[in-house]
């Protein structure tokens, strides 16, 4: 299990991995005949023998296209095969494969869908940078008209791999099969939608080519991350493990709890709960493991967190957006220390973001969605990664960019892609709980890019074990099963 299995390649990576596996000796014939074979037994696993019809470009995608046509005719298949633009300007491996084709060549038209039971596109890779226009895009308006199943050759043509954005026009894929490593546009949506399930196959390239490419974006897992996991020690106390606070509301008082019961859980050894003292009795009377320290005045959240045993602190769920939250936001900065800014904490510096960066003095994590984050950076029409990126260097901070494709992003360019998150975290308070998550692994001294990529990969994981009727707080309780999971899997880990 290493951090290069989960690596995620842009095309232009893509291409310079086989060029250097052809350099290696690996011929783009073989590695061809590879991507073609990969494609042709996954679609022989999933479906029956039927009339499949094989939609090639004018590229290397196309040429994978016709090494597919040639192996599951061989098989009994019935194979129509399109080709778009004139094969005598095929070049290369495209056109070896295309001349080792036995079958009928037609032009790419609608009629090739005729009478089809499956449907292989191979019209145009991952590549792609400008918009499907003529006979591609009405083939392709056609096959999502026709609802016709289809097996994407690395993404679905019109998808950019790098981005995840429909340049133009995409059909749904049932499969997407791409080789060596995934690409960015396979966990961005729409591409995530886009590409149904993804098989990744090996196609001969050494993984040691990535050492020379140096990929900065991953899937996010536990190969990234595992190694450093903070695991309690047999010497082991409380301060130790570390000792997380969090700032609590006046008005929304479960969040900060929330937040609260996932930081011991996360495995803090002391976690203090910061209450505003006309609401202490409710914090007091709902938590028993967490501490809760009634603030009474103006200065009493400074002091409590500039206590030299606190290890990570949280502001901002349920604080609501007011001059006393940005304070606690300022005053936990000040400290150095490791924190945690969400929800109101980040929307209380939308007229004056620059103050919020200029006070960044330690490890910081932002958790926005997409209105918090728009607030504080600005409405940015650039792709997700893209964005994440650039304000993680802006604000100097590890940037969690949340949603279905939650994107975390490191002031020094690395960035994971989230990809185990179900739908039913789309719910009130699950972002609480992860501001918990991340806090609890801070305060164990886990560094400020791995909390964040390990919360959200247990945060996604507890949210599968629950299932459907998933409410925030049931989340916290499925915690300790992942962590014992991660656990025997670390046991094996190097």
């Amino acid at each position: 299990m290493r951090p290069s299995d989960n690596a995620l390649l842009t095309p232009a990576e893509m291409a310079r991995a086989d060029q250097a596996a052809a350099a290696a000796g690996t011929s783009e014939i073989t590695l061809m005949e590879a991507a073609g074979r990969a494609v042709a037994d996954a679609i022989a696993r999933r479906w029956r023998k039927q009339p499949v019809t094989v939609l090639c470009g004018p590229g290397n995608n196309g040429g994978d296209g016709f090494v597919i046509a040639r192996l599951l005719a061989v098989e009994g298949w019935p194979v129509r095969l399109g080709l778009l633009g004139a094969l005598e300007k095929l070049t290369g491996a495209a056109a070896h494969n295309a001349a080792r084709f036995r079958g009928t060549i037609e032009p790419l038209s609608p009629a090739l869908l005729d009478d089809t039971g499956l449907v292989v596109d191979a019209i145009f890779g991952a590549g792609l940078s400008r918009p499907v226009e003529g006979m591609a895009r009405t083939i392709i308006e056609s096959l999502s008209a026709r609802r016709i199943p289809v097996v994407a050759v690395d993404v679905p043509s019109g998808l950019d791999g790098e981005t995840g954005a429909v340049r133009g026009v995409a059909a749904q894929a049932d499969l997407t099969v791409t080789f060596f490593r995934k690409k960015p546009g396979h966990l961005l949506y729409p591409g995530r939608a886009l590409c149904g399930a993804v098989h990744l196959a090996p196609i001969g390239i050494e993984s040691g080519i990535l050492n020379e490419i140096a990929p900065k974006t991953f899937e996010n897992g536990p190969p990234l991350w595992l190694g450093a996991f903070p695991w309690p020690q047999a010497d082991d106390h409380k301060y130790r493990r570390g000792h997380a606070v969090i700032l609590g509301g006046l008005v929304m008082t479960g969040a900060a709890r929330l937040a609260a019961r996932a930081a011991g859980r996360a495995g803090a050894g002391l976690v203090t709960l910061a209450a505003p003292e006309a609401v202490w009795p409710i914090y007091a009377s709902a938590l028993t493991s967490v501490i809760v320290r009634p603030m009474k005045q103006a200065g009493d959240f400074a002091a409590l967190v500039g206590d030299p045993r606190v290890r990570s602190i949280v502001v901002g769920p349920g604080a609501g957006i007011s001059d006393e939250t940005r304070a606690a936001a300022l005053a936990a900065l000040a400290t150095g220390q490791a924190v945690v800014l969400d929800a109101d904490a980040l929307t209380a510096f939308a007229a004056d973001p620059a103050a919020l960066f200029a006070a960044i003095k330690g490890p910081v994590v932002m958790t926005p969605h997409d209105g918090e984050f728009a607030r504080l950076f600005g409405d940015d029409k650039t792709d997700k990664l893209s964005r994440a990126r650039a304000a993680a260097k802006r604000a100097n901070a590890v940037v969690v960019l949340k949603g279905p494709d939650t994107v975390i992003a490191s002031p020094d360019g690395r960035a994971a892609i989230n990809s185990n998150a179900p739908p039913t975290l789309a719910t009130g308070g699950t972002g609480d709980v992860l501001s918990g998550l991340i806090a609890g692994l801070l305060a164990q001294g886990l560094d400020a890019y791995d909390s964040a990529c390990a919360a959200c990969w247990i945060h996604g994981e507890a949210a599968q074990d629950f299932g459907l009727g998933l409410m925030a707080e049931d989340l916290i309780d499925k915690i300790p099963a992942v962590l014992r999971r991660l656990h025997a899997q670390a046991a094996t880990f190097s």
